[in-house]
């Protein structure tokens, strides 16, 4: 080619790689799903330990819109519900970000404690909501050691160490403790809720805080929750046909779901304490479950 012909060719110009184009906005969806709890003879309990690094990871995400709560949980501690709704509270203040709760199958007692996390709670016509209460249960043995002709020996440091043992005879002096504690967390859980729903409630409190639950339906003429849908539906309205669902769960290995819970706490050593604490633990959270007919 000749010269001539080089210098008149036009030059090249270079358009800028400026990656892919902008999508939509991103809901992180964030899954609580089981019984609350610390106390690790429960199998996949919820419990911040655990949550943390996913709360972190919802309220990180780029071009975050909001984060979803999708609960179903008959609830359980007190302290656990409390740590985790206030670690999701710190940081929706941290980011600026709105929090929306999702009520499935039940969120109800520590369940419904999680969903007041939310700046919005939703929840299907037929969704279990409320049991703003505080409960405890526990079993008697005593009588079964006794016809088994074992004796309890237990030995303490302070006259309140053994209380409510399920080995020995229960104390008038221990129900009225528990009784106390109850009574205590009950008032921390209704003003958490009248801080969270605030005017939007529209029932009594003798009804509200008496520990009763309702239908998805019925909690929304009584103002627990803002309204009926799912996450997919709200989520649409809210921020488009764009938006865009990045869920989050814990992972659970084959292992950790084959094991039995811990029960070196609940049953003595030389009593068969696995096997009687794994049917203990077992059998408190069935019944959380069976509380709500699931």
């Amino acid at each position: 080619m000749a010269w001539s012909t080089l210098r008149s060719t036009p030059p090249i110009s270079f358009v800028p790689f400026l990656g892919r184009p902008e999508r939509g906005p991103v809901v992180a969806v964030l899954r609580l799903d089981g019984v609350i709890a610390g106390s690790p003879r429960f199998r996949g309990a919820l419990h911040l330990a655990g949550l943390a690094p996913l709360i972190d990871r919802a309220f990180s995400m780029r071009r975050l819109a909001a984060v979803a709560l999708a609960i179903n949980s008959p609830g359980g501690s007190p302290a656990q519900s409390a740590l985790i709704c206030n670690r999701i509270r710190a940081l929706a203040a941290e980011k600026k970000k709105p929090v929306y709760a999702f009520a499935e199958d039940v969120a109800a007692s520590g369940g419904y404690w999680l969903a007041c996390a939310a700046d919005e709670i939703y929840a299907n016509e037929n969704s279990i909501v409320g049991s703003i209460g505080v409960i405890h249960g526990s079993f008697g043995f005593q009588e079964a050691l006794a016809r088994l002709g074992i004796e309890r020996r237990l030995y303490t440091a302070g006259d309140k160490k053994s209380i409510l043992d399920p080995f020995s005879p229960q104390k008038e002096a221990d129900v009225k403790r528990v009784k106390a504690l109850q009574k205590e967390f009950h008032e921390n859980f209704k003003s958490l809720v009248r801080e969270r729903r605030g005017e939007r409630l529209k029932g009594a409190a003798r009804t509200l805080f008496s520990g009763e639950f309702w239908t998805g339906a019925a909690a929304l003429e009584l103002g627990l929750i803002d309204g009926i849908g799912d996450v997919r539906s709200v989520a649409r309205a809210k921020f488009g046909d764009g938006v865009r669902f990045r869920p989050l769960a814990r992972r659970r290995n084959l292992w950790s779901m084959m094991r039995r819970p811990d029960a070196s706490a609940v049953a003595p050593a030389g009593l068969g304490g696995d096997i009687a604490g794994g049917l203990v633990a077992a059998a408190e959270e069935r019944l959380l479950w069976n509380r709500y007919g699931l």
